[in-house]
């Protein structure tokens, strides 16, 4: 089978909330091919980090299912789809808006989606009430301005 990414991987785990750090890890591992800066991947790491809390503590309350991660690499982009099968959102613009949260009992602050918008490049929600929400997340390495430092910092030892 020929896929059209560089390098695809899956990843499949019960909502327990000890498994958002694995999760974390796993793609930025999985990120590390793209050769990230550290900036970069703590960019990626947070915003699995949200995505992947949001499966456990919105998604699936108080039960347990399955949170799905697939994550494509494609030249110097990644793309990360962050799945689960929970009670889906009702309001999607809504729940994009700063400070809104449906937990304020459990002290969330209401800043998932916008953590998400600042730390990556592209979000994009998909949510049916009753079958689970799908957010797809893609952050862009910038390989040319990496280029850029190392010329600079070539020509700062130069000279």
């Amino acid at each position: 089978m020929k896929s059209m990414y560089d390098n695809e991987m899956e990843l499949s785990f019960i909502s327990k909330s000890n498994n958002e750090a694995f999760a974390r890890i796993t793609v930025a591992a999985f990120a590390s091919q793209l050769d990230p800066t550290i900036e970069e991947l703590a960019d990626i790491k947070t915003a699995i980090s949200e995505a992947v809390t949001n499966c456990i503590i919105h998604g699936y309350e108080d039960t347990e299912g399955n949170v799905k991660i697939k994550a494509k690499l494609l030249e110097d982009t990644l793309e990360v789809e962050i799945s689960d099968n929970g009670k889906g959102i009702e309001d999607i613009e809504l729940a994009r808006k700063p400070l809104y949260t449906t937990k304020g009992n459990l002290e969330r602050s209401g800043m998932g989606f916008t953590i998400m918008e600042s730390f990556m490049d592209e979000v994009e929600i998909q949510s049916v009430v009753g079958i689970g929400t799908k957010i797809v997340m893609k952050k862009t390495i910038k390989k040319e301005e990496k280029q850029e430092e190392i010329e600079e910092e070539k020509n700062a030892l130069i000279n």
